[in-house]
């Protein structure tokens, strides 16, 4: 829920103009028309105020896309309530295990990247990336933040997609060539990110949907197989990932009940749910990818630190050496 702001005047003032040299109210991140955007960009700021407003006060101009608080997004977390520089401060620090997860993972999934694909390593640096990204967002509650942040997301579902979907779900024109759908998975990102601009708002939802149908292709794989342990990786991963959603959404949704009870670290939890879902999504896709690029191939999962140990992290090690980077 956005939060309340000293917008609200005894005089009749725009909220836009600024109420002296101390105080400043900034327009909400809407007023970034397209005519603007690409002076923003620049870091010049087009006026808002065309007169001078009634009561001696004065306009101030649009801030740019760097600005604290640019952003239409802002979450349930009350800002700036333990440092004047980090606008939501346990949202942006529950992104310390991306750091953690992503080069870790990359170290254990190693050997299968080395016989599979090279670009696992991308894919695991962009969900490094991510974490990034999102703290940058969380701690200035920019325009420019919101938009890194999302638009990397996109291209981890899209390196995902390529990477490792298997070809019966490729578009029936492509003929299951994977060359072909990687060049359309490329084509669409890029389009989707200049669309991302568009209309900024919406694309936290756009990218859940695309998760949605990751979701779904392993709910059909999962009622086609009968391997335990490819049974077990999935139901964890479903379970963990319905979990962070469910996070997402009632922050957004529900944000004045949780105000309510003081309780404003659902997408912080979002956060460290969806960190942990990475790598068993990984081994999922993995396990996926196997059954129908690798049929003469065993992939067996194994669990870091140890495989004995209740909770570890998933990864898999491929059988044989026909392939390296």
């Amino acid at each position: 829920m956005p939060r309340a702001t000293a917008a609200t005047t005894a005089t009749a003032r725009p909220a836009w103009c600024n109420r002296g040299a101390a105080q400043q109210v900034f327009p909400p991140r809407a007023v970034l028309s397209p005519p603007h955007l690409g002076l923003a960009l620049l870091g010049w700021h087009a006026p808002l105020c065309q007169t001078q407003p009634a009561g001696g006060g004065r306009c101030i101009r649009m801030p740019s896309i760097f600005a604290y608080q640019s952003s239409e997004v802002d979450w349930c977390e009350s800002n700036f309530q333990h440092s004047e520089l980090v606008a939501e401060f346990y949202n942006t620090f529950s992104n310390i295990p991306f750091f953690i997860f992503g080069p870790l993972m990359m170290y254990l999934m190693h050997p299968y990247a080395q016989k599979r694909s090279c670009s696992i390593y991308v894919f695991c640096i962009l969900f490094i990336v991510i974490g990034l990204f999102s703290m940058y967002f969380h701690m200035t509650l920019s325009f420019l933040g919101q938009l890194l942040d999302e638009i990397s997301i996109l291209w981890l579902l899209a390196s995902g997609y390529s990477i490792w979907l298997p070809r019966c779900y490729f578009p029936a024109f492509l003929r299951e060539n994977r060359s072909q759908f990687t060049n359309l998975v490329f084509i669409t990102t890029v389009v989707s990110t200049f669309l991302s601009f568009l209309k900024p708002t919406i694309n936290a939802y756009v990218l859940n949907v695309i998760a949605l149908h990751i979701v779904y292709i392993a709910f059909q794989e999962y009622r086609k197989t009968s391997n335990k342990e490819f049974c077990h990786v999935i139901e964890v991963s479903i379970l963990l990932w319905a979990s962070a959603f469910t996070s997402w959404v009632s922050d957004r949704v529900f944000c004045s009940f949780w105000q309510r009870i003081h309780f404003f670290y659902l997408h912080s939890i979002w956060h460290l749910l969806i960190s942990v879902t990475f790598p068993y999504g990984m081994v999922t896709m993995a396990l996926l990818d196997a059954r129908y690029e690798l049929p003469d191939k065993t992939l067996k999962v194994h669990y870091w630190p140890r495989d004995t140990w209740p909770v570890g992290l998933p990864y898999v090690e491929i059988s044989s050496d026909n392939k390296k980077c």
